[in-house]
């Protein structure tokens, strides 16, 4: 289903955006909290640099709005029209879903803003390796 070449592939396995052979991330965990944010500086194929300017990943902070919201209305949908809870539990429920999942979010939101900018490009890899 997934497969190289699909941004959706990229955005979900946190690989580089240009050639989808490497995470981006130092370790692929986001719930390893105090490593969330560690980004490797550069594509060891492609050799893409990750933060494209200076305070790049900023933007995500939009994306993340987005993708949290996403979430919030999944969870109230779960919570309220498949499990019947009333709404007290349903803002619990919410507030839990927003928690949890926070670590996702901001991944979520780094992968997606990344690859509105950065388009896959089967060739990259090649020319990286004729490059070295």
């Amino acid at each position: 289903m997934l497969k190289k070449g699909n941004k959706l592939y990229s955005i979900l396995t946190g690989s580089c955006p240009r050639c989808h052979e490497e995470s981006m991330y130092l370790d692929k965990n986001p719930y390893h909290l105090g490593k969330i944010f560690k980004m490797n500086d550069r594509c060891n194929t492609c050799d893409l640099k990750y933060k494209i300017e200076p305070s790049f990943f900023y933007g995500a902070m939009y994306v993340s709005y987005g993708v949290g919201i996403a979430f919030a209305v999944a969870a109230f949908v779960i919570a309220k029209l498949f499990i019947g809870a009333d709404l007290i539990q349903t803002f619990i429920a919410i507030v839990i879903t927003m928690v949890v999942f926070m670590p996702v979010i901001i991944r979520l939101s780094r992968n997606i803003w990344i690859n509105i900018f950065v388009k896959y490009d089967p060739k990259a890899k090649m020319a990286a390796s004729t490059k070295s």
